[in-house]
Parts: structure tokens; sequence; C-alpha cells
């Protein structure tokens, strides 16, 4: 089985075309997107037509080739819009939104479980942060926090008490559909865990998931695949970690975030990781 594994592509349609191309021309079985799939810029109340006017058509050249398309929307997708996204992945048999749900492949051994909740974050959108456990220190706000409703917008007027009502990310990993076979599961979790130089931001703070680690040192599933810090493998050096024997994956985006394109190829009979990063053709 080979794997295309990409991440944070934001709703930057080139990277979308070349995952597509690449997907194609590489003869792949399965491209795995690991979140914040929709555009970023303008209103996010907008994002909608993303997944209508683009997503809708783009899933269905994949269903033609019939190569899956396992996803789940990140912490910069509008929540209001899960369902919406839900309803048009499965229109296609071989697409699936991956979120707080396993999905198992008929012709194959690999079962694949996904979660997108974050640890809180400074920024104003809060529909998928959460505290990473009870003690769990919130970093300084900037501005207001909001979290998206079918009317637009509802201002947080006291996030710090309002986020304690909420499960945390350790309540959330633990709540996780249970695999079959552990050895044979790969996790796509946005959320990078802790520890292990895959969740550095670019002032050099490690925000990663304690619970996320500890999950996966203790579960010890085969794969796991990360995102949501685009520029940690640029300023770690490292895009492929392990947490005992598990082997986890976060590539990033590229800081010049619009004119490159970054993702993994993986192939699990030979078990060889490829990075590879793209220019923008003009």
């Amino acid at each position: 089985m080979k794997i295309l594994y990409v991440t944070d592509l934001h709703g930057i349609k080139w990277k979308y075309e070349r995952i597509f191309h690449e997907a194609k021309s590489l003869k792949v079985d399965i491209v795995i997107n690991g979140g914040d799939m929709l555009t970023f810029r303008g209103n996010l109340l907008h994002q909608d037509k993303f997944i209508i006017d683009f997503l809708d058509e783009y899933f269905s050249r994949f269903e033609l080739l019939k190569i899956y398309f396992i996803s789940l929307l990140g912490n910069d997708d509008c929540i209001i819009f899960d369902t919406l996204f839900e309803d048009i992945c499965e229109k296609y048999p071989y697409i699936t939104n991956i979120a707080q749900k396993k999905f198992q492949i008929e012709d194959y051994d690999y079962e694949f479980i996904g979660m997108n909740w974050v640890t809180d974050l400074p920024f104003g959108l809060k529909d998928r942060a959460r505290m990473d456990n009870r003690d769990f220190k919130l970093p300084k706000q900037i501005g207001k926090q909001y979290i998206s409703n079918p009317n637009g917008w509802k201002k947080i007027e006291d996030w710090s008490s309002y986020i304690k009502t909420l499960s945390t990310i350790e309540d959330e990993v633990n709540q996780l559909i249970k695999p079959d076979n552990m050895k044979k599961t790969i996790y796509i979790i946005h959320m990078p865990p802790s520890n292990i130089g895959l969740d550095v931001c670019h002032d050099g703070r490690k925000v990663g998931s304690i619970a996320v680690y500890e999950f996966i040192k203790k579960n010890q599933p085969f794969l796991s695949f990360h995102g949501h810090i685009h520029e940690s493998p640029e300023v770690s050096g490292r895009w492929k970690s392990s947490i005992g024997k598990t082997i986890c994956i976060q590539p990033g985006q590229s800081h010049q975030h619009e004119n490159h394109l970054i993702y993994v190829i993986i192939d699990l009979e030979t078990m060889n990781f490829e990075k590879f990063k793209l220019i923008k053709e003009d």
C-alpha cells in the first residue's frame, strides 16, 4: 500500500491540484489530508463555498480513479460546515471523513482513526480548541474569542471559564473508537504530540499535546499522522519521529505557505518514507 500524506492546505487550489496530479502519477492507493482543508482568507463563514464549488468535484476525480481519499477538517475550518463536509464525502464510496471515526478498507488490513480537536491556541477562532488536560494552562489570548454558529459568530465573553466546561484532548483521544488491531492502526490526529520535535513554533515554543503523546505511548499504534504547526519541521529539523515503536509523521507546510507544497509518500511494503517539496509553477 502506498500513501500520500499532506496537511494544512488551507484551501489553496493549486496545492490540491498538484496533490491530485502526484497521486495519479505515483499510483498511490490512498491520499490522507490531515486537516485545515478549507479557505482561510476572507470571511471564514463562506468556507462552505469551497466545499460545494471545489471539493465536491475534486473528490469525484479520486472516485473515478478509485483512489481512496481520507480526510478531516481542522481548527481553522468552521465547525458549522462539518455536516456539509460529511454529506459531500458520503456521496463517494472512496471518500471518507475520518474525524472521530474509524475506517477500514476492505482490501487492506489497516484501520484508520481520526481526531481533529486541538489544544487551545492564542487566536480567536475556538471551534475545536480544548484544554489538553485539566491541568492545562491557557495561552495568552490575542483579541476576542469566537465560535461559529449558523447565525454567524458567537462571542465568548469569558473563554477561560467556558473552555473548562468542554471535554479535554485527553478525554477525546481516550474516547475514540477502538481498533481491532492496534499494530495495524494508523491515527490521523491534527494536533501533534509533545516531546518529539513535531510541535515547535517559529519562536521556539513547543505546543504539542501531552495527552496525544501519552495516548500513543500507551497504545503503540502502527503510525500516526499530524499537522497544525506549519513551520515545525523547518524549525526543529524533524518531520518524522517516533514514540516507542510508533512512527509519527508531521510534514508541515512551508513558511512560504502560498508558494511551496510539502507532502510525504509512505510505502507500507518497504516502510520507505520520503518527503517532497514542490514549488508553485508560474
